[in-house]
């Protein structure tokens, strides 16, 4: 409730391929949105993950284990092998653990011991963090930082919204999982999407407009 435009910006980057960060304090419906996106879109594989200091770049990526009837490795596939993953309190976990996000994020694949293993094509990111002052958290590297495309925040509710989120949960106290038919996005309404969305006319103008706009707001200028 009252979000509507920070939803549309998120589509916005999950139709162009662009992971999403959002910061906000605790309670202000981090977790729900991302699930509720999730819920509404056929014919994918959501991923809870809920990050804390004692999460091992494994538990995201996977590891192999020794089959002893086969006599070799298999490999046990993580929660990155899923098409949306709502990475939670990200900043909770340790640089090592953020770590295992970097390849996943920016070229679709995670490497184990040498071998790679591609994750889908549609992989999708969007993770919370708290705030950096508050205790038990990790601040982001700017590396990390550089794979999301948009970092933005949900802030408060007027107290009219307020009261709204408290009057459905005199009904409801637990998310939806099962979506409204005429909310859902099947795989083939996706694909078309992306198509229309790179299909955009964009002048050379603009093009060179957006490149001074980068270089004139670089740290180093």
């Amino acid at each position: 409730m009252g979000q509507e435009e920070t939803l549309h910006v998120i589509l916005s980057c999950y139709f162009m391929g662009h992971h999403v960060l959002l910061e906000d304090y605790p309670g202000t419906g981090k977790t729900t949105l991302a699930k509720q996106l999730g819920a509404h879109i056929q014919e994918v594989n959501a991923k809870r993950v809920q990050f804390t200091p004692d999460l091992l770049p494994s538990d995201l990526t996977g590891v192999n284990i020794f089959d002893p009837r086969e006599r070799d490795f298999l490999f046990q596939r993580g929660p990155l092998f899923c098409d949306i993953l709502l990475a939670d309190e990200l900043n909770r976990a340790a640089p090592r653990t953020q770590s295992a996000l970097l390849e996943a994020m920016a070229e679709q694949q995670v490497t184990i011991e040498g071998t790679t293993y591609p994750l889908s094509p549609s992989f999708f990111v969007i993770a919370t963090q708290n705030p950096a002052d508050f205790h038990g958290t990790y601040q982001l590297p700017e590396a990390q930082l550089d794979r999301f495309g948009l970092q933005c925040s949900l802030g408060y509710l007027s107290p009219e919204l307020e009261r709204g989120v408290l009057d459905r949960q005199l009904d409801v106290t637990t998310v939806r999982e099962d979506a409204p038919e005429r909310f859902q996005l099947s795989a083939e309404d996706f694909a078309l999407i992306q198509a229309t969305m790179r299909g955009v006319h964009l002048s050379a103008e603009l093009r060179d407009y957006l490149v001074r706009l980068v270089v004139a707001t670089r740290n180093d200028s």
